[in-house]
């Protein structure tokens, strides 16, 4: 879910009500119950704050289109020596990655190894604090952007527990989530009948049954439909990067066959959308075709391959990857 949507739905009366920090995409506009306002400069460089963002989410929006003449065109994600803690407890250590137009990525590691929490960094969580090192969205310093900004400019969080909106349902939460980063980038917001003129082929390219439209968000949603339902919002936002953390989490083998033909059926569409995956298990990629394959241990990628390098995991386990690096 989209984070500009989800500072809307919490207008309508209870809708994000002691929705925690499982919200979908994280609620940015409410408190994470922890007493703390979600803001991106908790997320700043020390030293890096209130810095000044005139038509910011325009401005990337339009550059991942642009390249400079025979210059090398700026990675849509470039991650350098990546730190960040919680509570003063170091969780990312010098992280790099770099993420191009198209390019689908798939970030694999153990448990507490940090893959959620360099997700949930992207996005601007105000739990964590960025202590070094750099990221690079679209050309542009990322961390300058709020993080209803980095929503705008086109980047997408699907969490692992898409949770429940009561009392909002999907074509309000859609169309208020669409129109917000439309009028961001300075294009003008679409009508009910517009937005459904826009949705409706959609739904008919990733096999979703309509009537989606017409539940409130995740109300009653099996596993499988919660993560469809997190396809089709990224679907109708038109991302241009799509961070999926453990979308495959909980499903059986059909719903994961359904979940991973959406995804296929939304790169085929739009080819130049990069994706990064986050996934503990090599059975999502067998659904999905991805470039590369990194494998992260103690907040660091440190090790990195095509696709056979999920296959040996799948094969040996991280004890060989432990053993490398020993």
């Amino acid at each position: 879910m989209n984070v500009a949507g989800l500072q809307g739905a919490r207008r309508s009366p209870g809708a994000l009500a002691g929705r925690g920090l499982r919200s979908p995409h994280f609620a940015l506009g409410a408190s994470s119950g922890s007493g703390r306002q979600p803001c991106s400069t908790s997320l700043t460089r020390k030293g890096h704050r209130n810095r000044k963002r005139v038509g910011a989410a325009t401005e990337l929006a339009a550059s991942v289109t642009q390249s400079d003449g025979g210059a090398q065109e700026a990675g849509v994600l470039e991650v350098t020596n990546l730190e960040a803690e919680i509570d003063g407890k170091r969780i990312l250590n010098g992280l790099n990655l770099r993420v191009n137009k198209g390019e689908v990525h798939a970030i694999m590691g153990q448990n507490g190894c940090g893959k959620s929490t360099f997700s949930k960094v992207l996005v601007g969580h105000p739990d964590y604090s960025v202590v070094g090192g750099s990221v690079g969205y679209k050309g542009s310093d990322l961390f300058a952007l709020e993080p209803e900004e980095r929503a705008h400019a086109g980047l997408f969080l699907s969490f692992q527990y898409p949770v429940e909106i009561p009392g909002v349902n999907n074509t309000d939460f859609l169309r208020l989530a669409c129109n917000s980063r439309r009028k961001a980038l300075g294009q003008p917001e679409f009508d009910p009948l517009e937005f459904y003129g826009h949705v409706a082929p959609i739904l008919e390219e990733l096999k979703i049954d309509s009537k989606f439209l017409n539940r409130n968000v995740n109300e009653g949603f099996s596993g499988g439909e919660r993560k469809r339902n997190e396809v089709l919002q990224l679907a109708v936002l038109e991302s241009d990067l799509a961070i999926l953390d453990e979308i495959d989490s909980g499903l059986d083998i059909d719903a994961l066959r359904e979940v991973a033909e959406a995804v296929n059926k939304l790169k085929e569409k739009r080819k130049d959308m990069a994706v990064v995956l986050i996934t503990h298990y090599q059975r999502l990629l067998d659904y999905l075709e991805v470039d590369f394959v990194h494998i992260m241990k103690k907040g660091k990628v440190v090790k990195t391959g095509g696709p056979e390098l999920a296959r040996e995991l799948e094969s040996e386990g991280y004890a060989s990857i432990d053993l490398e690096f020993e």
